[in-house]
């Protein structure tokens, strides 16, 4: 039987993966648009909005880590839930974040930000190792590449979507508290819908027909006859034994940095520099990342197809990402010295781009490297080293452009990336070359 013929029940849960992870991007981007209101409303500066923005990334580093070792242990269903319905409770919380702080943290609104962001960015944590997770088990070994850049695809989707949606609500309801309040009461509505479809594993599912099943269990089959099976589980602090996986944390730190830079950043920026107003950006906000939605599903294809060509995971993984954090690097330090506005959203653009191409690759690098029965746990490892850059970009940028203007934010990038390059270089995935077709068994 041709693969096209099988069912396929297990695509509707990645679309829906897909989704819940879209929205958790949106829902963490949306303040970015509202500072605007929020500082002349707290008398915040330039340096206190790096605070706000940075605030999030203490506990989505936490929120990371536990929650890959928690999916190990208690299944990706349940961490969906309790993840997703706290952090849409916190979004909406954020909405009187200041006004909580000054009533009752005396009378510091930046109190009342850092903990509903700590908070949030907690409850979001979890998310991108519970996806990787959820694609180990539902995803065949030759699928996993592109199913996990698919999912992968909400990062630059969410950000790029986020400026219309943070632009229109505001527009819409009247102002930035109500954005947060509509953002989580969608957030628990799509979770609730994401509940009644989604299973730990396709065996679990009474929708995934026997044909689909079958079809799932040959690929495993092949997958574990083609590589070193795992007779033990292995302590979870082995992740800081391996040097492949701790480099391919600060590659993926380059990543993040970037990324975050340019989700907390560019709306200000944008208004600071070239004086756009909250109603401009809403389009200006979304450029930076049209280039990126497309590489990040580019960037999973590559990768699997020079595996196949290869057989060699450190041509496919390692040397691809250290190639684009190198142009990427260039483009950076072409940024900080652009003059024009267009100039620097073409730059940003194409650097965003190139940044995003390989964002897959340290997600298949963990599957590639980690025992099947720690993907999860290792995957959270690898979220909470990379993801010190959520709170390090915004606070960093905030002091960088008090005492040297926004060019020296840029600079500070080109600095992330060129780090991230030099560590993927040295990145060895796996325990040898494979074959090109499987992956590790799924768990």
């Amino acid at each position: 039987m041709k693969s096209a013929a099988i069912p396929s029940f297990r695509y509707q849960i990645f679309f829906l993966i897909m989704l819940m992870a879209l929205l958790n991007y949106i829902d963490r981007g949306a303040i970015a648009y509202a500072s605007a209101s929020i500082l002349p409303e707290y008398g915040f500066d330039k340096a206190d909005w790096g605070k706000v923005l940075g605030y999030f990334g203490y506990g989505y580093i936490l929120g990371a880590l536990i929650g890959g070792i928690l999916a190990d242990r208690f299944g990706a269903k349940r961490i969906w839930l309790i993840a997703g319905a706290t952090w849409s409770i916190f979004e909406i919380a954020t909405a009187f974040a200041g006004d909580l702080g000054l009533a009752f943290m005396g009378g510091s609104a930046m109190a009342g930000f850092a903990t509903i962001r700590v908070l949030f960015g907690f409850a979001e944590g979890p998310a991108y190792s519970v996806i990787n997770k959820s694609v180990a088990n539902w995803a065949t070994p030759k699928e996993r590449g592109f199913v996990v850049s698919v999912g992968l695809l909400s990062t630059p989707l969410g950000a790029l979507l986020t400026a219309p949606v943070a632009v229109g609500l505001q527009t819409l309801t009247g102002g930035w508290r109500s954005m947060f309040v509509v953002l989580g009461v969608v957030s628990l509505a799509l979770l609730i819908f994401f509940m009644t479809r989604f299973t730990n594993t396709p065996d679990e599912n009474p929708r995934v027909s026997k044909a689909e099943l079958d079809f799932l269990r040959r690929e495993r089959a092949s997958a574990a006859n083609a590589s070193t099976p795992t007779t033990s589980v292995a302590p979870v602090w082995h992740f800081f034994k391996n040097k492949d996986l701790l480099l391919n944390a600060v590659g993926y730190f380059s990543f993040v940095y970037v990324t975050f830079l340019l989700l907390t950043w560019t709306p200000k920026y944008l208004q600071d520099e070239f004086h756009y107003n909250l109603s401009s950006l809403w389009y200006m906000g979304m450029i930076p990342w049209t280039g990126a939605c497309f590489t990040v599903l580019l960037g999973g294809k590559i990768s699997d197809l020079l595996l196949r060509r290869t057989g060699n995971l450190k041509v496919a993984r390692s040397w691809l990402a250290a190639t684009c954090l190198l142009l990427t690097t260039l483009c950076f330090i072409l940024v900080s010295q652009a003059q024009t506005v267009w100039g620097v959203i073409a730059l940003m653009t194409l650097a965003n781009a190139l940044n995003a191409l390989p964002n897959s690759v340290y997600w298949a690098v963990v599957i590639d490297t980690a025992p099947s029965n720690r993907v999860g746990a290792y995957s959270g490892m690898t979220h909470f080293i990379a993801n010190t850059a959520s709170f390090i970009a915004p606070m960093l940028t905030g002091y960088l452009t008090v005492h040297y203007g926004y060019s020296s934010m840029f600079v500070a990038a080109a600095v992330a990336t060129a780090l991230g390059m030099s560590a993927m270089l040295m990145v060895r995935p796996g325990s040898r070359q494979i074959s090109p077709s499987p992956l590790p068994a799924a768990v």
